[in-house]
């Protein structure tokens, strides 16, 4: 490990806010022990069309009002006083991707510019559009190169920030809700494969993680009664690429040897745990183990509050301890 990577990375907030259509939460974390404790989290829902996440649409439809309710939240909270925040973007204001480079580049130039066009086909926007978070991922099963890519439109990011800097607040990460939630999964680096779902009222968000790093990501807009079908689709999907293949048969690249789902985290609203573990099940003859605040080495009261409804704000408020 270089010694000085403490010193130049970034040293983010202990505390952090989770946006949706449907409501924000925060989240202050302290170190307690072997782990992490919850010493403050509020939830409050947001009234009716306030919020209406999208990725090409005006998402804020009042920045003063949706000030109000940060306000109020950050009072309930006893957190009034803050003004450094990690931030969770709703899902469907934001895209993802996993970008593989087919080739090996002849040159750095090269490798940027086929980066560059990757990313705008899999985004479907101009780079000069968007803000965008990149980060290399180990190779593929045939060595190429991965690059895990989250964008949000600066158009977009614009109405939310209104928001924040009538609160004062200084939002140094912002990233997409399943960033944060998938970082419960990706700290201990579990060399089994962890699914992470992450719904939301315009659909989902589902992400398979192997060795702490996204292996795919799918996401997926649809309606509360069409998740189930969607969600069963997608573990299809990761069976198929994932199933070995009969001696002397070729199979498409890349192909990977996993055989089942070990962990599922469900975050959000419209899929239970019961549902999505079903679903797990029936597609790869196997139940997953379903992952609570306590597997995660986190302190997390009993209290009115879900751990799904502030899962995406604590997972980065946890980027405080690396």
């Amino acid at each position: 490990m270089n010694p000085l990577n403490k010193l130049i990375a970034p040293r983010y907030p202990p505390a952090a806010v989770g946006l949706s259509g449907e409501g924000a939460g925060v989240v202050q974390l302290e170190r307690r022990g072997g782990g992490l404790a919850v010493r403050s989290a509020a939830f409050l829902p947001l009234a009716e069309g306030l919020v209406r996440p999208g990725f090409d649409e005006p998402n804020v439809a009042d920045a003063s009002e949706l000030a109000r309710a940060l306000a109020e939240l950050t009072s309930d909270a006893g957190l009034a006083r803050r003004r450094r925040w990690s931030v969770a973007l709703p899902e469907a204001s934001t895209r993802t991707s996993i970008l593989t480079m087919e080739t090996a580049p002849a040159s750095r130039a090269e490798g940027e510019e086929m980066l560059r066009w990757k990313t705008e086909r899999a985004l479907g926007a101009q780079l000069d559009e968007l803000r965008i978070s990149r980060e290399r991922l180990q190779p593929d099963a045939q060595g190429r190169a991965r690059h895990l890519v989250t964008a949000v439109r600066l158009s977009v990011l614009d109405e939310y920030e209104q928001a924040f800097a009538r609160l004062g607040w200084r939002a140094g990460l912002i990233l997409p809700r399943h960033m944060g939630e998938a970082w419960w999964l990706m700290r201990d680096g579990a060399a089994s494969d962890s699914l992470l779902v992450s719904s939301h009222r315009e659909g989902f968000t589902a992400v398979i993680l192997r060795a702490g790093q996204p292996l795919y990501v799918r996401a997926v807009s649809c309606d509360t009664e069409d998740r189930a079908d969607e969600l069963y689709r997608f573990l299809l999907f990761y069976r198929d690429r994932n199933a070995p293949a009969a001696e002397g048969v070729e199979t498409p690249a890349p192909v990977y040897s996993a055989e089942r789902i070990e962990r599922l985290l469900v975050a959000g609203t419209g899929l239970d745990y019961e549902q999505a573990s079903a679903i797990v099940e029936e597609t790869l003859s196997a139940p997953p183990r379903a992952v609570h605040p306590a597997d995660l080495r986190l302190s997390f009261p009993s209290s009115e509050i879900d751990f799904r409804q502030i899962a995406a704000p604590a997972g980065l408020a946890a980027l405080a301890w690396g």
